[in-house]
C-alpha cells in the first residue's frame, strides 16, 4: 500500500513538474513574440507564438489577438499549399477564440472574421459567405458591427437575387433591417459625442477624449459610406417602377398581414413612391389593421400631398401623442418643421425643429434646418447692411450645434463656413464700430449675435 502511494505520488509531482515547466515555457515565450510582435516583426514572432498558441491557448488572450496578425502576415508571404495551411490555421483561430474568450470573440464576430477571410482569399462560393454572414446577422446582430461585412452581406445577397436563389422581398427585408443596424450604430456613436460636444467647443477636451472623437468620426463616415454604397448596391430594384408592380400584385392576397403592409408602406415612403394610388390603399390598410403611431404618421403625409397642411399636421401631432420612441417623435416634430419651412412659416419651423432635437438631442438635421431659416431671413431682419449681415453668424453658431450628428460632419463644416463668408468681414466689423458688442433682431428670429472682436 505504501509502495502503491510512493509511486502516485511520484507520477503526481512528475506531471507537475513538467506541467510548470510548460507552463514557464509558455510565459517565456509569450514575452518573446510579444515584443517581436510589437515592432511587427511577425516572422521572428511566428515560432515562439506558435509553441505557445498550441500548448497554452488560454494563457492571454494576445494569443488570439497577435496571432491573427502573425498568421495573416504568413499568408501574405506564402503561397500555394503552405498559404492554404496558414489560411486553415487562422480560420480554426478565430474558431477557437469564440470557445476560448466568449466575451472577446462572440459569434458574430467568428463567423464574420472566418467569412471575410474566405471572402478575401477567393476560397468560397458567393452563397457559402452569404449564409455564414446571415447567420451571423440573425443570431447575433447587437455584436454584428463590421462595416465591411454589412456591405458584403447585403450586396451578394442581392447577387443571389440575380441569379434567382433569392426573391426581392428577402432583398427588401434585409436591405431594411440593415440600414436600422447602420442607423443605430451611428447613433450610439453620436451619443458618445453628444457628451463631449461642450468640450470640444469650449477647446477642453482631454488627449484621451480627442482620440475618442477622432475614432468615432472616423467610424461614422465609413458607416456612411457603407450605407451609400448599399443603396447604390440596392439600384433600380428598390425603385417606384419596381416598387409599385410588386406590392400591386400581391395586396390582395396579403392586404391583411399587418407585418407585410407595414413594410410596404414604410419602402414606398421611404423610395418617395407617395403619390401613387398604391400607398394610399396600402395606408388605408395600415389603418384598418393597427392604427399606431406610424398609421397616422402616413395619414399626415397624404394629406400634405393633398396640400392639406392643417389635417396633416393634425395627423403627425396625433402620431407624436401616440409615439413612446424619443428618436421617432423626433423625426415626427422634424417632418412638420420641413413642411412649414415649405409654406414659409419660418417661426412653426423654427419651433417644430427645436421640439425635435429636444426630443433626439443628436439630431443634426434639425440644427441646419433652423441655420438655414436664419440665412433665408438675413434680408429681413436689420436696418442696415451690416445688421442684415450679422444673421449669418447667428445661422453659424446654430449650424455648428450639428456637429453632434458625426456623419453631418463635413457638410456642416461647410455650412459654416459659408455663413462665415457671407458674414461681416474685419474691415466691416471696424467700419461699423461695433467689434466687441451685439446686434439684437427685431424679426421673427429676436435674440441676439455677439460681434468678433478685433
Amino acid at each position: 500500500m505504501k509502495k502503491n502511494f510512493q509511486i502516485l505520488a511520484f507520477a503526481f509531482f512528475a506531471v507537475l513538474s513538467v506541467y510548470t515547466a510548460q507552463a514557464q515555457d509558455c510565459t517565456t515565450n509569450l514575452s518573446i513574440y510579444s515584443e517581436f510582435a510589437k515592432v511587427k516583426n511577425y516572422e521572428s514572432a511566428y515560432a515562439p507564438w506558435k509553441s505557445v498558441y498550441d500548448a497554452c491557448p488560454d494563457l492571454n488572450p494576445a494569443n488570439f489577438v497577435y496571432g491573427e496578425r502573425i498568421l495573416k502576415y504568413k499568408i501574405e508571404k506564402s503561397q500555394g499549399e503552405e498559404k492554404t495551411a496558414f489560411i486553415n490555421d487562422l480560420l480554426a483561430l478565430y474558431q477557437k477564440y469564440g470557445e476560448v474568450y466568449p466575451s472577446r470573440e462572440h459569434l458574430a464576430d467568428v463567423l464574420i472574421d472566418q467569412a471575410l477571410l474566405k471572402n478575401d482569399e477567393k476560397i468560397a462560393s458567393t452563397e457559402e459567405i452569404f449564409n455564414m454572414l446571415d447567420k451571423a446577422f440573425n443570431e447575433d446582430r447587437s455584436h454584428f458591427s463590421n462595416a465591411k461585412a454589412l456591405y458584403v452581406y447585403f450586396s451578394y445577397l442581392v447577387d443571389l437575387n440575380e441569379t434567382g436563389k433569392k426573391n426581392l422581398d428577402d432583398v427588401f427585408n434585409t436591405y431594411d433591417l440593415v440600414g436600422d443596424k447602420i442607423a443605430a450604430e451611428i447613433d450610439e456613436l453620436n451619443q458618445m459625442v453628444s457628451k463631449l460636444q461642450s468640450k470640444e467647443e469650449a477647446g477642453t477636451m482631454t488627449s484621451r477624449e480627442k482620440r475618442q472623437l477622432s475614432i468615432a468620426e472616423s467610424k461614422s463616415e465609413t458607416y456612411v459610406k457603407i450605407a451609400e454604397s448599399i443603396d447604390s448596391k440596392l439600384g433600380s430594384l428598390a425603385n417606384c417602377e419596381n416598387l409599385i408592380p410588386l406590392y400591386e400584385k400581391n395586396f390582395e392576397e396579403r392586404k391583411g398581414d399587418v407585418k407585410w403592409v407595414k413594410a410596404a408602406v414604410g419602402r414606398m415612403y421611404s423610395k418617395e413612391c407617395t403619390s401613387d394610388p398604391l400607398f394610399v390603399k396600402l395606408v388605408e390598410a395600415q389603418n384598418a389593421l393597427d392604427p399606431t403611431s406610424d398609421t397616422y404618421f402616413y395619414l399626415g403625409v397624404l394629406k400634405n400631398n393633398n396640400r392639406d397642411l392643417n389635417g396633416a399636421v393634425a395627423d403627425f401631432n396625433k402620431a407624436v401623442s401616440l409615439e413612446s420612441d424619443a428618436k421617432k417623435k423626433a423625426n415626427i416634430y422634424y417632418k412638420i418643421a420641413t413642411i412649414y419651412k415649405k409654406n414659409g412659416n419660418k417661426s412653426q419651423s423654427r419651433s417644430f425643429a427645436l421640439k425635435a432635437v429636444e426630443s433626439n438631442p443628436s439630431l443634426g438635421k434639425a440644427y441646419l434646418l433652423i441655420a438655414g431659416l436664419y440665412a433665408d431671413s438675413a434680408n429681413d431682419c436689420g436696418s442696415t447692411t451690416f445688421e442684415k449681415r450679422a444673421m449669418y453668424w447667428k445661422a453659424a453658431e446654430m449650424a455648428k450645434k450639428a456637429r453632434v450628428d458625426l456623419s453631418l460632419r463635413s457638410r456642416v463644416n461647410q455650412t459654416v463656413d459659408s455663413y462665415m463668408q457671407r458674414a461681416p468681414s474685419k474691415t466691416d466689423i471696424f467700419s461699423s464700430g461695433l467689434a466687441g458688442k451685439t446686434v439684437s433682431f427685431n424679426c421673427w428670429v429676436g435674440g441676439s449675435v455677439a460681434v468678433p472682436s478685433l
